[in-house]
């Protein structure tokens, strides 16, 4: 039976944190762990998730889960794999899965994740990102957008926020020749949980990519994340995609495949321009913003659907 908002258990097995209203990243770790069921082993490094998670004397993980130091997410979890496998547990009954944020996946830890997939761990790693260092006051990382105002990167009348571009972590971690990859959004639940169960049945290395806005980092209400995180997809700044390497796909090269194809885009203006962090930008350079998704659009269609 396919997952959705009808038929997610009720169990709950990330509750009583203490992230901010609206979290993005606290729902899908959330949704996550719903998939994945109680026998899931969690590891988490310094960010949001360890950081609302994990206060003593309370713990909101009701799974068996533990902090990572910031750089070895995908490290320990290949630790947690292999003990499980000496103790003869079986991968079918207990997934073991990384929670961890943009800059400790595309920054402090793509090395260890890079490492993981070449070993091919059996392992779900699952970024959640919400586009800067939230957790340590909302400081740029190499998955900050053009434009977005952070401490690190001020925005106002002689500076416009990030100069520099998002880090492409999925096709990053695709170019590894991963078993599977897919990227999600918050704001588009179902394709998520569909692509939790596909990884969760999949041995071997797996990576979701998922965007969880941060109402507090990004200037919206908290009412409106998942709107935002709806809007980022529909306004084409976010692709929703899966790629299947060779094992899989049975492709040299692996296989490419759009969840979501639109046939036109909500403005990109619109999206923009209901977040705080975004409100030096000029016209022009949101011009700027919407040519390079055009151009990024016309790539995918060009390589991923003929």
């Amino acid at each position: 039976m396919a997952l959705n908002a009808k038929t997610l258990p009720d169990d709950e097995f990330f509750f009583g944190h203490k992230a901010c209203a609206g979290c993005g990243g606290s729902l899908a770790v959330r949704a996550a762990l719903k998939v994945l069921g109680p026998n899931a082993v969690a590891a988490l490094p310094a960010g949001c998730m360890s950081a609302v998670g994990f206060n003593f004397p309370q713990l909101s993980f009701a799974n068996n889960a533990m902090i990572t130091p910031f750089a070895a997410t995908a490290s320990v979890l290949t630790g947690i794999e292999a003990g499980l496998r000496a103790q003869g547990i079986k991968p079918d009954d207990c997934t073991v899965v990384g929670f961890a944020g943009d800059g400790g996946t595309a920054d402090i830890g793509l090395q260890a994740l890079s490492g993981a997939i070449d070993r091919n761990d059996d392992v779900l790693y699952i970024c959640y990102d919400n586009e800067a260092y939230m957790n340590t006051g909302i400081q740029k990382s190499s998955l900050t957008p053009f434009g977005a105002k952070t401490t690190t990167t001020p925005a106002g009348r002689n500076a416009h926020g990030c100069l520099t571009q998002k880090k492409n972590v999925f096709e990053i971690v695709a170019a590894h020749g991963i078993p599977y990859a897919a990227t999600a959004s918050v704001g588009y639940l179902p394709d998520f949980l569909r692509k939790l169960e596909r990884a969760r049945d999949i041995r071997g290395t797996r990576f979701i990519h998922v965007i969880a806005p941060c109402p507090t980092g990004w200037g919206c209400p908290e009412a409106d994340m998942v709107d935002v995180a709806r809007d980022i997809v529909d306004c084409g700044l976010w692709y929703l995609a899966e790629y299947e390497g060779p094992q899989l796909s049975g492709v040299p090269g692996g296989q490419f495949k759009l969840s979501r194809n639109p046939r036109e885009f909500d403005s990109v203006e619109a999206y923009l321009r209901r977040q705080g962090r975004f409100r030096a930008l000029t016209n022009d350079e949101i011009a700027q913003v919407e040519a390079g998704r055009d151009a990024k659009w016309e790539q995918i269609r060009r390589d991923w659907t003929a």
